[in-house]
């Protein structure tokens, strides 16, 4: 991907010197724990991320626990800094594009802030770890992200590559896009009325995040930003993540009925259809047939 290091945006907002204290209720999770905590939230349908004072967001964590110490200055690798550069450049690139393609389709944009922070953080969604993953926040409007997670994507997920790095980004920012629509608390009041149809409509939901960062993708390339292998960088991000394929890591076996994102074929389906389209009309998965 061709981007421009040295790049500052106010769209970011630093909390990697930010200390989230100790305690259980703080308690550091690895992707090893992470795994174990899925498959028994799977199984026993509870949500035993809660214990370790987490949980596992669509749209954002579920459990508060109480709030961050005084930030302090925030110190960094070489190639920390050069993340940090990027991050910088794909969420101002990500947001200047659908400030032009949502006044296009009729409708305000309203810019969101990355968050950065390292292990453990406090949203308005609730506390945070690491392992939590990338999440949107519709209660600050907020995109929070641990620069280590691109390390997972690459070594844990088979995902390398910096466009593949871009697509999570671009997808948390889809989320924000449904909240200024409204379609996100569409959902949630839905998914309270029928709670048969909750993951349906989260994996719905998911996709059409999917979607809409292949929107800014379309965008992208035609500012000549993407270099020819870039697009199966992002396709192979979106496929990576995939629950049957985490599910099938996780426990050896795949559960479709809990499915909340997608498989690694739908996620890939719906990035590619905003990757070609530049559309957001063409992400409307809530009236998809088939996914």
């Amino acid at each position: 991907m061709r981007w421009t290091r040295g790049t500052r945006s106010d769209d970011v907002e630093d909390r990697r010197g930010e200390s989230g204290g100790g305690g259980f209720g703080r308690m550091r999770l690895g992707i090893g724990g992470f795994l174990v905590l899925l498959v028994l939230s799977l199984v026993f349908k509870k949500n035993f991320f809660a214990l370790v004072g987490g949980g596992v967001p669509s749209g954002g964590p579920s459990a508060s626990v109480g709030g961050p110490a005084a930030p302090g200055p925030a110190t960094e690798s070489a190639a920390e800094s050069e993340r940090y550069d990027f991050v910088n450049f794909v969420i101002k690139d990500v947001q200047d594009t659908w400030t032009t393609v949502l006044p296009a389709a009729g409708h305000s944009y309203e810019r969101a802030k990355l968050v950065l922070f390292r292990d453990q953080i406090s949203s308005a969604c609730g506390f945070a770890e690491s392992a939590t993953g990338p999440f949107y926040c519709p209660g600050d409007h907020k995109v929070y992200l641990d620069l280590g997670f691109f390390d997972e994507l690459s070594s844990r997920f088979g995902a390398p590559g910096d466009f593949a790095q871009a697509y999570v980004i671009a997808h948390e920012v889809g989320h924000h896009v449904q909240y200024l629509l409204g379609t996100e608390q569409q959902v949630r009041q839905a998914q309270k009325e029928r709670p048969d149809l909750e993951n349906e409509l989260s994996v719905r939901m998911e996709l059409q995040a999917d979607c809409y960062a292949g929107v800014w993708g379309f965008a992208a390339a035609r500012k000549g930003e993407l270099d020819p292998d870039d697009a199966e960088e992002g396709l192979n991000a979106a496929a990576a993540i995939g629950d049957d394929r985490l599910q099938k890591a996780a426990r050896g076996s795949v559960n479709p009925e809990s499915f909340t994102h997608g498989t690694s074929r739908q996620r890939a389906t719906w990035f590619r259809k905003g990757l070609e389209s530049g559309s957001p009309a063409a992400c409307d998965t809530f009236r998809a047939r088939s996914l």
